[in-house]
């Protein structure tokens, strides 16, 4: 299903003015004030968000420039919004990963002191599997400085467990199960490998004092990891469940009914197709949802005499 959303002629449809009517389903907007309004929405229904502002390899530097002032914004806005519980997540390719080191924590390192500012935290996205050892020396290094930073990890890497030993204490752990496309020596084919992995990981950072945000919407897997932690006793201050924007909306409000801890990933931009992509290869439900929503659109637009030029 990657290698279809890849697909040229499947990227001229998505980025459509039909093909964005459905993609707003998974993506709150091109601007803050989009991320800004859903995250209002949601506070409403009493779910928490983190905003990403969208994009990824930038190789250019003013690209990189871009990228830190649309994050310094969003934390501002943060500050702004002090009753709103809004986190930030990042992708250290757009802060400049791929220049240097270097470049990638000074400008992680102005966004913390933002974050500090503004009372939240700034969670790093973890990218394909050769970035991890390159993100997680920026957030080990970071995390000897600050406390408000976290890091996700990737249950489908076979690596992972190897990464939680090597964690610093008290981390901060967004648990996802992973959606780039990888060869089967690097990460689990199957879906059983692949959920087996992450309700292993899960106990394990949760059994060792780490903070951990449970992100999926694998019901089976929830229900595992409320268990856990209300067996063991865990404080739910060290927990939350975290979904997708525009996925599994009822699981996302029943959780948060019945008093779970539940954030939201909140995702906006105009770099939005990639991770439309990978939203869609995850699971065919998703891939269902979008072409199906694509032909009722498009009947509709023929049937109003709807025309693209």
């Amino acid at each position: 299903m990657l290698r279809l959303a890849e697909a040229g002629w499947f990227r001229r449809l998505a980025t459509g003015p039909l093909g964005w009517r459905v993609a707003s389903r998974f993506v709150a907007g091109e601007t803050l004030d989009d991320a800004i309004r859903v995250a209002k929405a949601l506070d409403g229904r009493g779910i928490a968000s983190i905003l990403d502002h969208l994009g990824e390899h930038v190789t250019a530097p003013e690209h990189v420039t871009e990228a830190v002032a649309a994050y310094l914004r969003a934390l501002d806005r943060v500050r702004l919004e002090p009753f709103l519980d809004v986190q930030l997540s990042v992708k250290l390719t757009q802060l400049g990963l791929d220049f240097s080191h270097e470049l990638a924590v000074a400008n992680m390192e102005r966004l913390l002191a933002a974050a500090e500012e503004a009372g939240t935290v700034v969670m790093i996205d973890m990218e394909s599997s050769g970035y991890v050892d390159r993100t997680l020396r920026v957030f080990r290094e970071l995390r000897e400085r600050h406390e408000r930073v976290g890091v996700a990890l990737q249950a489908y890497l076979r690596r992972t467990p190897g990464d939680v030993d090597a964690l610093p204490p008290a981390s901060i752990v967004r648990m996802v199960k992973g959606a780039y496309l990888e060869p089967p020596e690097v990460a689990y084919p199957s879906r059983r490998e692949v959920d087996a992995a992450f309700a292993r990981l899960t106990a394990t950072l949760l059994s060792r004092g780490h903070t951990v945000h449970v992100a999926t919407h694998d019901e089976a897997l929830l229900r595992g990891a409320i268990a856990y932690v209300e067996r063991r006793g865990f404080p739910w201050t060290r927990v939350e469940l975290q979904m997708l924007y525009g996925i599994r909306r009822d699981l996302q409000r029943s959780r948060a009914r019945q008093g779970y801890p539940v954030r939201v990933y909140v995702p906006y931009g105009a770099e939005w197709y990639p991770y439309l992509t990978r939203r869609l290869a995850e699971r065919p439900a998703n891939m269902w949802f979008f072409i199906s929503n694509l032909v009722r659109f498009g009947r509709s637009w023929t049937t109003m005499g709807g025309t693209t030029g």
